[in-house]
């Protein structure tokens, strides 16, 4: 898959369970949202996570979260996640992502993340999982 010109967008509606009393987003909702869009990232790249630990044992955790939160979402808010790439290294990748209702930036998040084995060490990215980042391609600078 070659990278389009603009980055892999999923979108989500926010539920009843997703705010507070007040109907604003809990804070922490967002890296659910964000985690939702990394998914989906990776499953239209031919990667989903079910798939990759059943075949090579592997799945991918959170090393660092950095969040900018700007703008609350609402109780039934359609909202869409941009997921791109900012950076692809032996064991792990870098995300740029963003929160949106419609084109107002709600939350930015920087997510790096490790790939590990079953026991939790790190490991090396499969190579078929580091060539479709490869195609997909780094956010232009």
């Amino acid at each position: 898959m070659t990278r389009p010109n603009a980055p892999h967008v999923t979108d989500i509606r926010v539920y009843y369970e997703d705010t507070d009393a007040g109907g604003i987003v809990y804070y922490a909702n967002y890296l659910k949202f964000a985690e939702r869009g990394r998914t989906e990232f990776l499953r239209d790249l031919g990667f989903g996570h079910r798939d990759l630990q059943a075949s090579d044992g592997l799945g991918f955790v959170v090393r660092r979260c950095v969040v900018d939160y700007r703008k609350p979402a609402k109780l039934d808010d359609a909202l869409s996640v941009e997921s791109d790439l900012l950076a692809v290294s032996g064991a792990r990748f870098e995300m740029a992502q963003r929160v949106l209702r419609n084109a107002t930036i709600l939350c930015e998040l920087t997510v790096t993340l490790g790939c590990v084995d079953g026991s939790g060490r790190p490991v090396r990215l499969p190579q078929s999982v580091r060539a479709a980042l490869d195609d997909w391609g780094l956010v232009p600078t």
